[in-house]
């Protein structure tokens, strides 16, 4: 399980001081960044090099609790299975160890020229499989 620290900003509200719903999914997406960036997976070097980008295919959300400015966030980030194609990742955002959204994110991997799919490269699949994804 990989974690990540967000604060949230002003920036990050509605007029009623809450976290806007969409910014939710920005939090996960930078801990999904920071969770490659952890197994030593660079995404440029990845587009630049392997023509491989990883995008998302499906997000399946639950907001339990609203998240409001200030508040320090945990996002944790499981990677539950992994397949040629795809992975499949479980985000949590947590408040005081309480969660406050929870998500199944399905990430693919795709030829970054032709936007189809792509087998995840070799090296790429066994990071992931080494932290028992």
């Amino acid at each position: 399980m990989f974690e990540w620290n967000a604060r949230v900003y002003f920036e990050d509200t509605d007029s009623g001081g809450v976290v806007y719903h969409t910014n939710y999914l920005k939090f996960m997406e930078r801990a999904r960044t920071e969770w490659l960036r952890s197994l030593g997976l660079n995404q440029i070097k990845l587009k630049k090099e392997d023509k491989v980008m990883f995008v998302v295919r499906k997000i399946d959300i639950q907001y339990k609790l609203p998240a409001r400015f200030n508040d320090e966030l945990l996002i944790k980030t499981d990677c539950i299975k992994i397949t040629d194609y795809s992975i499949m990742l479980e985000q949590n955002i947590l408040r005081d160890e309480e969660i406050i959204t929870k998500g199944k994110v399905e990430i693919v991997s795709i030829n970054s020229d032709y936007f189809k799919p792509v087998h995840i490269p070799k090296m790429a699949k066994q990071l992931m499989e080494i932290i028992k994804c």
